[in-house]
């Protein structure tokens, strides 16, 4: 097999569309779910395509018009089939309705997404019986299912699928009393806060955070919220007791990499993603990473731009080998203010878009990119917030060095 490539979401398919395009012969996507499209068949929201499609489309919509294309190309989709092993060589191991096989492939690209942090990652004391839901899961169940999981709603964190499941809620008639997130700011997009909180009516309470859960008769009953102060330390004697039956928890998003691991990849211990260099290439050879396996995006659009990118590169490396000279390769480092950048190598001469995350609200902020002490670009802008990825295009020219820092009141 020429290229396998692992998850059938945006990623993956764009990542088809784009090998197929560049003229390889075989291509084929393995897919755990029946049908392909990923989490982007549960967003029944607008908000997808414009910068890709230069339309507004649902999230199942932006699926259909990928599948479409990948189809019309002639990539080989294979759904419910897991893939149980992956190794350096890029022998891929998977369980299928046809039982357990392996192939070999030339060149394998990740594309397996992320998924949710649980209850179990946050350590919060009392109750745990049924209430107590992912975001990403209620979402699921209101939007595939017609299933409303309850009728009085607390939801902790400000994710976006957090913010985006408290207006759906709201829609299908449950009170949400309110989203409790443990920063000073938001980690969901700006229109995110402004359609599905503000235009609702819903309040966000910042430097918040639920201390415990409580309920009876294997059924949440309540959750006790309290403001954090330094240290991100709760003020228990400021506890409010809030009377509910659903808590929804939208608390960061985890790329899933337990086949990256197998296969020796790399993984950086900000994102949880591969290491890539500017081709997305990972540290073993023939392996590419696209994403949200690779870090997490905000936009479906950066995700298909990302994987078409891996996809081009997969075919050059499978027709050409590899380009990437290891004694060339620059560092990109996070400075001053930024959280991580991707990619994280570059070689010389090369235009590149890096993109990363601030660590806080910066307003009036300013990015600049340095080799050493010179200064190779800056950008300004009125405010740059965690939530959202920010971008910045170079040329690499002669650098030895890059740090991306952020400056800003």
């Amino acid at each position: 097999m020429e290229l396998l490539i692992i998850g059938g979401g945006p990623a993956g398919l764009s990542a088809a569309i784009k090998a197929k395009e560049q003229g390889l012969a075989e291509v084929c996507i393995l897919e755990r779910n029946s049908h392909m499209g990923g989490i982007l068949n549960q967003c029944i929201h607008h908000g997808f395509g414009l910068h890709i499609f230069d339309e507004e489309l649902t999230g199942p919509e932006y699926a259909q018009r990928l599948i479409d294309r990948a189809l019309d190309l002639g990539v080989t989709f294979m759904n419910n089939t897991m893939v149980t092993d992956l190794d350096e060589n890029r022998l891929v191991t998977y369980v299928s309705p046809n039982g357990a096989k392996q192939v070999q492939a030339n060149a394998v690209i990740l594309g397996m997404g992320c998924r949710e942090r649980t209850r179990g990652a946050l350590r919060i004391p009392g109750f745990r019986g049924r209430g107590i839901f992912s975001a990403g899961t209620a979402q699921a169940l209101v939007n595939m299912r017609g299933f409303v999981p309850g009728k009085r709603v607390v939801i902790l964190g400000s994710g976006d699928i957090g913010l985006i499941m408290a207006r759906r809620m709201s829609l299908e008639g449950a009170e949400v009393l309110g989203v409790y997130e443990l920063n000073d700011f938001s980690s969901g997009l700006k229109r995110n806060i402004v359609q599905c909180l503000d235009d609702y009516n819903i309040p966000l309470y910042l430097s918040h955070t639920v201390t415990r859960i409580v309920g009876e008769n294997y059924k949440l009953t309540g959750v006790y919220v309290a403001p954090v102060e330094e240290f991100r330390t709760p003020i228990y004697s400021q506890e409010e007791f809030i009377p509910c039956d659903t808590l929804l928890l939208s608390v960061g998003l985890i790329p899933e990499n337990e086949l990256s691991k197998k296969a020796g990849v790399q993984l950086s211990p900000i994102t949880g993603g591969a290491v890539v260099n500017s081709d997305l290439s990972t540290n073993i050879e023939g392996i590419f990473s696209c994403g949200n396996v690779l870090h997490v995006h905000d936009l479906a659009d950066d995700v298909t731009l990302e994987a078409y990118r891996a996809g081009a590169a997969a075919v050059d490396f499978i027709k050409n080998g590899t380009k990437i000279s290891q004694a060339s390769k620059i560092a990109v480092k996070a400075g001053n203010g930024v959280s991580y950048v991707s990619p994280n190598f570059v070689q010389p001469n090369q235009d590149v878009e890096l993109l990363f995350r601030s660590k806080d609200v910066y307003r009036r902020a300013t990015t600049t990119v340095k080799d050493g002490e010179t200064v190779i670009k800056t950008v300004k802008r009125r405010v740059v917030a965690p939530g959202e990825m920010e971008k910045v295009k170079i040329n690499t020219g002669s650098m030895r060095s890059c740090v991306v820092s952020i400056e800003g009141s």
